[in-house]
């Protein structure tokens, strides 16, 4: 393909919700409208219906909605002791709110390399990274694949660690027979608008099948107290905004629909995509179900072809292209470049081409066609 011709292709934005968010423009508007009749702002019923369906849907006993993916994490840590003097292993490649709930806990996170074939916590690096201080281990499942939870339950169990999930990306993933939050003590999800399931703006939740630490996350979302005005810790804000729960629970069903649509995005890109240019496409592992929060591709030409494709009216995104343990927030860790060679790698060269439910064949077509017309050029 020439570039005249690439240039004249469909524009296509990086994510687009539209048509996931119109058929249920009247039922969501129905239910504000109702909201604003009975005043109930607060925990409203919403909230309940909300967290029993999402448990089930992930197979859980419980749910607590709380404000955000960050929340769900920092309160599971909190809820289980963890606090100063006490160490956490993370993933180098990740989102920061991994490391912040860590550190707002009062406790260091210290990270280790991921794997190179599905960028999720590497096992034997989280081994070498325990140390006496070590309370628990956080995977991450990046961009929407499982962690091999199967290995890291086995190291939690023999050192005696707790597992809490960073699932933020992974609403529905599964591996290995292994649903998200199934291992670990708890898991947290992000229902960030963008997500797979999103709110209309910030909201998260914990799941778990530990009904004390569920009843003590449902204290600390709410100011230290089962008891109104009656405080047993000192607590924080964070709960679940009845709306957002409105939001959800009618968006929940359509999940796995639209789950279904990113994975067969992610299909033909894969397909089309395979052999050009230096290319490296995401890898699935055996057994793995991802749910394609992301399509992460990597060129050692990443921002060239990230400049031409938005010049070319492709949204592009790049997910954490500065390393947490690089960052001047996580300057006091230590760590200079090299530290975590994956993860700095996936840093340089990871580039998200656009995918969401409803992405038209014109739309994945005029991306792969002007990502070969890219390495095409000239020839």
């Amino acid at each position: 393909m020439s570039e005249a011709t690439a240039t004249q292709g469909l524009s296509v934005p990086f994510l687009d919700l539209g048509s996931s968010h119109a058929p249920l423009a009247d039922v969501i508007l129905d239910d504000i409208a109702e909201l604003i009749r009975s005043n109930a702002f607060t925990n409203g019923p919403a909230v309940a219906e909300f967290e029993h369906a999402f448990a089930a849907f992930c197979g859980s006993k419980i749910c607590v909605g709380v404000g955000s993916g960050l929340d769900a994490l920092r309160l599971a840590l909190h809820a289980l002791g963890v606090g100063p003097g006490d160490e956490v292993v993370v993933p180098a490649a990740t989102f920061i709110a991994t490391f912040e709930a860590v550190s707002q806990v009062g406790a260091t996170p210290v990270p280790a390399d991921v794997d190179e074939a599905d960028y999720t916590l590497a096992t034997d690096a989280a081994a070498a990274a325990v140390t006496h201080r070590t309370r628990a281990v956080m995977p991450v499942h990046l961009y929407g694949q499982l962690a091999d939870m199967t290995r890291l339950g086995e190291l939690a169990r023999t050192r005696s660690l707790a597992i809490v999930e960073d699932a933020c990306q992974a609403h529905g993933a599964d591996r290995n027979g292994v649903r998200a939050g199934e291992v670990g003590v708890a898991a947290a999800f992000s229902f960030y608008p963008g997500k797979n399931l999103g709110a209309f703006g910030d909201a998260g939740a914990l799941i778990t099948d530990d009904e004390r630490l569920a009843e003590q996350v449902r204290a600390l979302r709410e100011h230290g107290q089962r008891l109104k005005y009656h405080h047993d810790v000192i607590g924080y804000t964070s709960r679940l905004d009845t709306i957002q729960a409105a939001v959800l629970r009618h968006k929940l069903p359509l999940l796995n629909e639209w789950n279904e649509s990113r994975r067969e995005a992610a299909r033909r890109y894969s397909e089309q995509l395979a052999g050009v240019g230096d290319l490296i496409l995401p890898a699935v592992p055996c057994g793995s179900h991802p749910v394609w929060h992301l399509y992460v591709i990597r060129t050692r030409e990443r921002d060239g072809l990230a400049d031409w494709l938005r010049t070319h009216g492709i949204g592009v995104g790049l997910h954490y292209p500065q390393p947490v343990h690089l960052s001047a927030a996580y300057s006091s860790l230590g760590y200079a470049p090299g530290a975590f060679p994956v993860t700095e790698r996936l840093a340089t060269e990871a580039l998200s081409l656009p995918i969401f439910p409803g992405i038209t064949d014109e739309q994945l077509s005029a991306v792969v066609d002007a990502v070969r017309a890219y390495f095409d050029r000239g020839r």
